[in-house]
């Protein structure tokens, strides 16, 4: 039987793991986006259910908890919730595919530790939180108590960096994408 792996990409906001996810996905076929489960509105009718996430409401939240259907889950901000689930992993696992997740620092370091050897967890990062707070900005979707809490959110992120099988710095998206593309290349063959 194909053991599927699982590649997990995690990082303080701003430093580009989406952006490198969804090169990723494009760039090796038999990579596949796993969609988190959360409790957050949709962005200004940027995202959409099934697609960006799949969007619960509070209650389906807790009872998806109660019936055992997360790898991993949490509260990423205060009551705002998400989570891996298990259903969605499988799935791509029965496809044959390799499952990436695009995922909170805890939310990563728990789903490695769940699955262990068959998963690689890499932490993307920005050279500095100076760099990351200019790309928040540049975003212009963050209001500034937004932005604040991201910012104080990053600076502790960024001390579970250790915690992870590689570190992935991104001064430059080109270079970072080809870095990202060789780590995962290497792991999945």
């Amino acid at each position: 039987m194909h053991q599927g792996k699982a590649l997990i990409f995690c990082a303080p906001s701003g430093a580009g793991k989406t952006t490198i996810v969804k090169h990723l996905v494009k760039v090796i076929s038999e990579l596949k986006f796993s969609i988190s489960a959360t409790t957050r509105a949709p962005r200004n009718g940027l995202e959409k259910h099934g697609e960006d996430y799949y969007f619960l409401t509070k209650e389906n939240f807790a009872k998806a908890i109660e019936d055992g259907q997360f790898y991993e889950w949490q509260e990423v901000y205060t009551g705002i919730f998400y989570g891996t689930l298990k259903s969605e992993v499988e799935r791509i696992w029965a496809n044959g595919n390799h499952v990436i997740f695009d995922l909170d620092v805890i939310g990563g370091l728990n789903l490695k530790k769940v699955l262990g050897s068959r998963a690689l967890a890499v932490f993307v990062n920005a050279e500095s939180i100076e760099v990351l707070a200019n790309r928040l900005k540049g975003r212009e979707t963050e209001s500034t108590e937004s932005m604040q809490l991201r910012l104080e959110k990053a600076e502790q992120e960024m001390t579970f960096a250790s915690q992870f099988d590689c570190q992935l710095i991104n001064r430059e998206l080109k270079i970072a994408l080809v870095e990202a593309e060789s780590l995962v290349s290497e792991f999945i063959k």
